[in-house]
């Protein structure tokens, strides 16, 4: 019996050997989500409003059995949530930030991940005549929109867009003030919203709009394709050092899986109606 054992063993032996040889490795099964444990991800609220993470979220967790808990928040509340320890990554897009959260040691590494761009959106009606005098110039639509004064919406949430709207603000030398600046304080989906009620103008991530571009009958891009207006993301894994309920090993495991080729590709391939929403530069220096 035991001689009969022996040789089965070698002859499982064998036909494993030769199997790998010939690339038959059975294939590896998924893993169930939360298998492996939790991570939360603090991200801005483009990256879920966008339909991105509802796409490619789930081959992470197939493939490392690590369950993600989203909060989509702006960028600085996502940092400040870092800051805090109530977050293991950060999936976020304000570049000046970002370096400042390294260079305090809330951070490991900021990594690129992707970008896009944000664009100007105003009523069809275009009062402050955008269109016909700063299609391609963020401070100059700014300033045509301030002049009439036309109705404004902003995030007014410290988020990555509320951050690059401020920048753009301040290029033209413009403080904004007064009952034609409406501030939400809300997402960039809820934001958009009220823009569309009111008729009004707002700084938006393409992505989100094209998203939502359905919902927005009174809305249209006015301005686009100024170099002021390009949208970077950065993926960050929350330092250790912050508490001890830091998940580092499924942070790390996050940030290797969103730079890899495969990711990269998933993210590259994510479209709305034929149009791809993001540029995946992860592996661009």
């Amino acid at each position: 019996m035991k001689k009969k054992l022996s040789v089965l063993v070698i002859v499982l032996f064998v036909c494993t050997i030769a199997l790998s040889a010939l690339g038959c490795t059975p294939a590896k099964k998924d893993l169930e989500p939360g298998s492996n444990g939790e991570i939360i991800l603090a991200t801005t609220t483009s990256t879920q409003d966008s339909g991105l993470l509802e796409v490619i979220l789930p081959d992470f967790e197939a493939q490392t059995g690590i369950a993600v808990k989203v909060v989509a928040v702006g960028t600085g509340k996502a940092m400040e949530m870092g800051k805090a320890g109530e977050a293991d990554v950060l999936l976020v897009h304000a570049r000046s930030q970002e370096d400042q959260f390294i260079k305090d040691g809330y951070g490991v590494e900021r990594f690129d991940v992707m970008y896009n761009d944000f664009v100007v959106l105003g009523p069809k009606e275009d009062p402050a005549k955008v269109k016909t005098t700063a299609a391609a110039d963020a401070a100059k639509a700014f300033t045509a929109i301030a002049a009439v004064p036309s109705t404004f919406v902003s995030r007014d949430d410290k988020s990555g867009t509320n951050t690059k709207e401020l920048e753009i603000w301040k290029a033209a030398s413009i403080t904004p003030t007064g009952d034609w600046y409406i501030k939400t304080g809300t997402g960039m989906g809820e934001t958009l919203t009220v823009t569309n009620e009111k008729l009004g103008y707002t700084l938006a991530d393409r992505a989100t709009y094209a998203n939502m571009k359905d919902t927005m009958a009174n809305l249209e891009i006015v301005c686009e394709g100024d170099k002021m207006l390009s949208n970077p993301y950065g993926v960050i894994a929350v330092s250790p050092t912050i508490n001890d309920q830091i998940n580092a090993e499924g942070a790390q495991a996050f940030v290797d899986w969103i730079i890899s080729p495969e990711t990269q590709e998933l993210i590259g391939a994510y479209e709305i109606n034929g149009d791809p929403l993001f540029t995946p530069n992860a592996a661009q220096k």
